[in-house]
């Protein structure tokens, strides 16, 4: 037996015989699909099915465990967990339904962001659209002009240029960032159309995304340039939203007791910018 073919077994018997897409007869014994109909369902032989479930076949395709977790309807957590049982790299099937990448974020962790009133926090897509910003990240980006995408705000608002006082660092950052997440949505007509954008508006842009640098973000230091309160450094981290695939809850903040986190209390204490004058789309 194998820890895979137990996570079929258990999802076997709890599918809906209701839910299949062709009759089905005979007597059951046991409740849920027989091996017969998830082979169906996956395009794989029963033969094939069966040794999986049994731990005599350990080394299943991308393709074959994507099909099985449709067939047996698995959970996102399902699926990143199945595909760690059988050692293969799990990739989000965002490309088959880009419009999810842009949900809602989670009210709990909007609350939590709102929590946090000395730090600035927002969600990244994987096209480092800005799905969510608390109310200090939302004084931090007041400059920008109106926009939903982080690498358009560097690259294409000449405010970037002032705002990032290390740009080119901070462009540079950016584009590799763009690299690490942006894989989720390859051949994509949203991908196509931020990148065709960015490399129609800067040259520099274009310049750094030939050069295929590839670093996720994850922990570094800025120094940023702010027309209200002028010049600090921020730290910032940036964590995966296990909630949704691909994304990133970015936050920005001050060494205790320090000018910067002196900037950040002004900030804080600015009439509140409306979300929606910033992040459109």
């Amino acid at each position: 037996m194998s820890e895979l073919g137990d996570l079929l077994r258990a999802k076997r018997a709890v599918a809906s015989v209701e839910a299949l897409p062709f009759p089905s007869s005979g007597r059951r014994r046991v409740p849920g699909l027989r091996r017969d109909e998830v082979a169906l369902l996956a395009g794989v032989s029963v033969d094939y099915y069966t040794r999986l479930e049994q731990g005599r076949e350990t080394n299943p395709s991308a393709q074959v465990l994507d099909a099985l977790a449709h067939s047996l309807d698995l959970t996102v957590d399902e699926r990143r967990y199945a595909y760690g049982l059988a050692r293969i790299a799990w990739v989000p099937d965002l490309a088959e339904s880009p419009a999810s990448a842009s949900a809602s974020v989670d009210a709990t962790l909007a609350r939590l962001m709102e929590r946090w009133p000395g730090a600035a926090c927002f969600v990244l897509d994987p096209l480092l659209d800005i799905v969510a910003m608390n109310r200090l990240a939302t004084n931090l980006f007041r400059p920008f002009s109106p926009t939903r995408n982080l690498v358009e705000m560097v690259f294409l608002d000449p405010e970037g240029r002032t705002f990032y006082v290390d740009w080119e660092r901070a462009a540079t950052g950016c584009v590799a960032n763009l690299r690490a997440t942006s894989g989720l949505y390859a051949g994509t007509a949203r991908r196509k159309e931020l990148l065709d954008r960015l490399t129609a508006g800067s040259e520099f842009f274009a310049q750094l995304w030939a050069a295929h640098e590839v670093v996720p973000k994850t922990h570094d230091q800025k120094t940023l340039r702010h027309p209200d309160v002028g010049e600090f450094v921020i730290d910032f981290d940036a964590f995966e939203v296990s909630a949704m695939p691909g994304h990133q809850l970015v936050v920005y903040g001050a060494e205790p007791a320090s000018p910067s986190e002196r900037a950040f209390q002004e900030l804080s204490q600015l009439p509140a910018t409306s979300r929606d004058d910033l992040v459109t789309g």
